[in-house]
């Protein structure tokens, strides 16, 4: 059964990989990996900007968030994790794909690009390594979680995870709820992970992404597989630990526009904080085939390159637009503005100011409609009018 949230992105459960889609179906496929412990949350911060580009399919491990512990066992491997994305892949009928993962996602991203070139266009492995170590260690990681559970680990992993002072309760909360079987799994699959003969083999365009303050993947693992790996980029992140798409979701997400060839990501950014999440969202789950390039140059151009340039404030900004939709009697976009205006810091008398110039310059009529609409917009947010 797949059921849709409140942004209009899809959620499936099944016997396979729990997974969540985003972007339009008819976009060049991307799908993301997480890190040991976390789940698909780890992306929220980045997937909604790359989905105006990209259909966007991020998974569960087993064991984490929505996925069944059972798909994998004792001694499981990387290999076996790939073996799931790639019937995840199937089952969406997903020939091709780009991938991005971080940490134990990263090592899955490795492993099918080294394993499986024909289905991957291009890679990137976020906070990662080609080898996490001895074996030891893992072992006993995943003996300590089977055997007293998650509390223990998940109090541990803020210092591992982020930089100091830093965290995100939902991602701890994440590793706090993890199955103790599927996160032992995933421990052991970490330990017998060695790719490092391999990656001079990887021939899909490769990025490779580290936090400069990362303690479980530090900088040289990423220098490691950078130096290996044919043509691979390698970007540094300061101020960012392991996981970078949670505490540094801007630049990480730059890195991968960049990498996958798509927009820059300030102008989804300004949009959102200028009209708002609620109604962004609702633009993005009403994205079509048809319309998926214009909502991606609205974000590109007028909130990439227009509203961000610093020569004029938002309010400055939110004062020409209200004029401009007066002017051209765009009623409904008018009431969106006015919104907007009020998100930029006019009050309302300032935009009754706004208005009333534009009934010199515009037409008495076209303003009469405008303060119709305007004390409609500024009723509903105000209705005592206080």
């Amino acid at each position: 059964m797949t059921t849709s949230d409140k942004n209009g992105t899809t959620a499936t459960p099944s016997a396979a990989l729990h997974h969540r889609a985003e972007g339009p179906a008819s976009a060049p496929p991307l799908l993301l990996g997480p890190s040991l412990g976390t789940s698909l949350a780890l992306w929220d911060g980045v997937a909604p900007e790359l989905a105006l580009s990209h259909r966007v399919v991020r998974w569960d491990l087993p064991g984490h968030g929505g996925s069944d512990a059972g798909l994998i066992g004792p001694g499981a491997t990387v290999a076996d994790l790939a073996d799931l994305v790639l019937a995840l892949a199937d089952s969406l009928s997903l020939d091709r794909f780009a991938y991005a993962g971080v940490s134990l996602g990263g090592a899955v991203g490795l492993h099918l690009a080294t394993h499986a070139p024909e289905r991957v266009t291009s890679l990137a492995v976020v906070c990662s390594s080609a080898h996490f170590g001895a074996r030891g260690p893992w072992e006993e990681r995943a003996a300590l979680a089977r055997r007293e559970g998650m509390a223990g680990i998940a109090e541990a992993s803020p210092s591992r995870w982020f930089t100091p002072g830093f965290t995100v309760e939902a991602l701890v909360d994440d590793v706090r709820g993890a199955d103790p079987a599927g996160y032992a799994a995933c421990c052991e699959a970490l330990g017998a992970y060695d790719i490092r003969d391999l990656l001079p083999s990887v021939t899909a365009p490769t990025l490779v992404v580290a936090g400069r303050e990362d303690p479980a993947t530090p900088p040289a693992h990423s220098r490691e597989i950078a130096d290996a790996v044919p043509g691979a980029t390698l970007v540094e992140l300061p101020g960012a630990a392991h996981l970078a798409p949670a505490e540094r979701p801007d630049e990480v997400t730059a890195a991968l526009r960049a990498h996958l060839g798509g927009a820059p990501p300030s102008g989804m950014r300004v949009r959102r904080e200028v009209l708002g999440d609620a109604h962004v969202a609702r633009a993005q789950a009403g994205t079509t085939a048809f319309t998926a390039r214009f909502q991606d140059f609205i974000s590109r151009y007028a909130w990439g390159e227009i509203w961000t340039d610093p020569t004029l404030t938002r309010r400055e900004r939110s004062m020409i637009t209200l004029t401009a939709l007066v002017a051209g009697g765009h009623h409904d976009e008018l009431a969106m503005h006015v919104r907007a205006a009020r998100r930029n810091g006019l009050t309302p008398e300032e935009i009754s100011a706004v208005l009333l110039q534009s009934a010199v310059y515009c037409g008495v009529p076209a303003a009469n409609s405008a303060f119709a609409v305007a004390g409609r917009v500024l009723a509903e947010e105000d209705p005592a009018g206080s």
